[in-house]
């Protein structure tokens, strides 16, 4: 059985030099906007157990919630985290790998939610990992959730994350997308959640070879998001809006959080395995309205 705390290590490194790099240039948004805001780190411990974990209290991993409320960003959270454990036999069912009869498992990854002060930038979702079970796998994606749509910011943001599927897979970002598509929908609204991007998940690893490939592809993602959402921030920024754009924005981010608290994998995978509370729900925008 192949032990694959060292590919954990060199993940959970990336995934840090990643949340560096977008907290820098987020911070940077904000200085061009003339505030002074920054991202407030908060580290912590995951030494409780969920109400599905097969965990004995202990030292179980933790990571560090990045959070930062700005002039532009109204409010940004990018989390980074490396647990490990056993799920309960009950859960385990649900989880690619993970036999009720050996639980154990690791998870290493990056989840970054921004909510826009001004209606018109679009807020974003991204998130990448590396899960180990009997299995090993990378999953991830990002997608553009615009209160107020633009073609332009939609047809670029495709066109990044496209590039970086090309590099990888021919079929990469068709596959990719239209499970985004089918992923971030809201069946009891019958609306998407956004105009989509890319998703994917269980993309195993049955060797060395096959892990350097995925992780490679990870990054690329990671490097796409980076490139492009930064962009259309600065585009959008300084727009006027009205108090009715401002309006959809808040009846569009109650959509937002129904999907996350309801349907969202990540979401659940956090409570169920005793993660911080703060840290899971951050993904929440700080306003919303239900008309």
């Amino acid at each position: 059985m192949t032990d694959w705390s060292p590919f954990t290590a060199r993940a959970k490194d990336w995934f840090e030099s990643l949340r560096d790099a977008i907290c820098a240039e987020f911070e940077a948004i904000e200085r061009e906007a003339g505030s002074e805001a920054a991202f407030a780190y908060t580290p912590w411990q995951r030494t409780g157990v969920g109400a599905e974990s097969g965990d004995a209290a202990g030292d179980l991993g933790g990571g560090v919630q990045g959070l930062m409320k700005g002039k532009v960003f109204e409010k940004v959270g990018v989390n980074v985290s490396t647990v490990h454990g056993s799920f309960s036999p009950e859960f385990a069912r649900s989880i690619n790998g993970a036999d009720p009869e050996n639980p154990r498992f690791t998870a290493t990854g990056i989840s970054l939610v921004a909510h826009m002060a001004n209606p018109h930038v679009p807020a974003v979702h991204m998130n990448t990992r590396f899960l180990t079970t009997t299995k090993a796998w990378f999953g991830g994606g990002a997608d553009l959730n615009p209160p107020l749509p633009y073609a332009e910011d939609t047809a670029e943001f495709h066109a990044a994350m496209r590039a970086a599927c090309d590099a990888h897979g021919a079929d990469y970002y068709e596959k990719y997308k239209a499970w985004a598509d089918d992923y971030f929908y809201i069946p009891h609204r019958k609306v998407h959640r956004g105009v989509g991007g890319i998703f994917y998940d269980h993309l195993e690893c049955g060797d060395d070879a096959a892990w350097e490939a995925n992780f490679a592809f990870t990054q690329d993602v990671g490097r796409a998001f980076l490139a492009i959402f930064p962009k259309l921030v600065r585009r959008r920024m300084g727009m006027d809006f009205t108090p009715d754009d401002k309006r959809q924005q808040l009846e569009w981010r109650g959509r937002y959080a129904e999907f996350n608290l309801v349907y969202d994998r990540g979401t659940l995978f956090g409570l169920k395995t005793g993660g911080n509370i703060d840290a899971i729900l951050m993904s929440l925008p700080p306003e919303a309205n239900w008309a």
